[in-house]
């Protein structure tokens, strides 16, 4: 399929590692200039040294996202020196996972900075953007977790939930000036972010990193978890213009692990 994102400046949150390296991938693949942003500048020097090995192409713009005076400068400087922002996807940002024990208001504090602002803080202000330029696609990686409660993943969960709202809220403001936005959900993703959560998991029950892995893939009917390209493919369709008349969707990509409408 002809996606059309050839040429199209696409801007990649977390592009350094896991989900947003993907993305930021599979974009140059299809021949998107492809902007990633992380907060380690290390990070995304190794991110791009990657991607050239394959013959691929990555600007790059460090910056914490979680100062929205941060991530407007970046939006700035991307502007100003590659083109107006066509795509965003955003994948930065990710709530660490607490025991019931462990979770304090610091954490749920800590899970909205993580995951939710770094996400407004681009969204919000990109959508304005393209608003004035009559088109535009905006595609926020999320999570399950705001879906389906569990008790290691309260805090982050309600961050993914308060996620979910505000995206569709922003797919319906902006519907009428060319402007989609929709999210994904990713279920359990080979990223280094199954070993933090099982390693929080293992503090809070005593239940070795293995066995719990066993059981969490147990649980998905596709008896796997989610590659990020997987992640990446439907981001790169959402993206597109083949997805023209889809806004305010939320896709789950758990392989039918939650028993949700």
């Amino acid at each position: 399929m002809q996606l059309d994102l050839a040429g199209r400046v696409a801007v990649v949150t977390g592009a350094s590692k896991g989900i947003g390296f993907a993305c930021a991938r599979a974009f140059a693949r299809e021949g998107a200039r492809v902007v990633g942003v992380s907060r380690s500048a290390e990070g995304l020097a190794a991110a791009r040294e990657a991607l050239a090995a394959d013959g691929l192409r990555m600007e790059t713009v460090a910056a914490d996202l979680r100062d929205p005076g941060e991530a407007l400068a970046a939006i700035g400087e991307i502007e100003a020196t590659i083109g107006p922002i066509e795509v965003l996807v955003n994948s930065a940002g990710a709530a660490r996972r607490y025991g019931p024990d462990e979770l304090d208001a610091e954490g749920f504090r800590q899970a909205m900075d993580a995951k939710y602002f770094t996400t407004v803080h681009m969204m919000e202000p990109v959508a304005r953007r393209m608003a004035v330029r009559g088109r535009g696609a905006i595609v926020n990686i999320v999570g399950q977790g705001g879906r389906q409660a569990s008790t290691m993943h309260i805090a982050g969960g309600a961050a993914n939930a308060a996620l979910m709202l505000a995206t569709v809220g922003m797919a319906q403001a902006w519907a009428a000036r060319g402007v989609r936005v929709n999210a994904i959900n990713p279920g359990l993703t080979r990223t280094s972010r199954v070993e933090e959560g099982l390693a929080a998991e293992s503090r809070a029950t005593g239940i070795g990193r293995d066995q719990l892995l066993e059981r969490a893939i147990a649980k998905i009917p596709m008896g796997r978890m989610a590659e990020p390209e997987e992640i990446a493919d439907v981001a790169l369709f959402l993206a597109s213009p083949r997805a023209a008349y889809v806004s305010g969707a939320i896709v789950p990509m758990d392989g039918c692990a939650a028993s949700v409408i």
